[in-house]
């Protein structure tokens, strides 16, 4: 069962109705008799709060270490530039 939510087009009232995804039901506002119309909304999402949600926050220390090992690292030296002989363009 999923919930939906209908307004009324004429006043704006909403409410909330609870039918099921094939169920194509017809809702009235009792106040005005009016036919409502079915809004589309964004869904429920999810939200997580708090820590452990991810496997990222509950790694070992090995990987820990192994990680800034990894990213302690320097970079590697450029190629020499055209003109150094490195390329075999300039190696005549």
């Amino acid at each position: 069962m999923a919930t939906y939510i209908y307004r009324d087009p004429v006043t704006g009232d909403t409410r909330e109705v609870v039918h099921g995804m094939t169920e194509s039901p017809e809702i009235v506002n009792e106040a005005t008799g009016n036919r409502m119309e079915r809004v589309i909304t964004g869904g429920a999402g999810f939200l997580f709060k708090g820590e452990g949600f991810y496997i990222t926050e509950n790694r070992s220390s090995n990987y820990k270490a192994s990680e800034k090992a990894e990213t302690s690292t320097p970079p590697p030296a450029p190629a020499p530039a055209c003109g150094a002989g490195g390329c075999g363009a300039c190696a005549a």
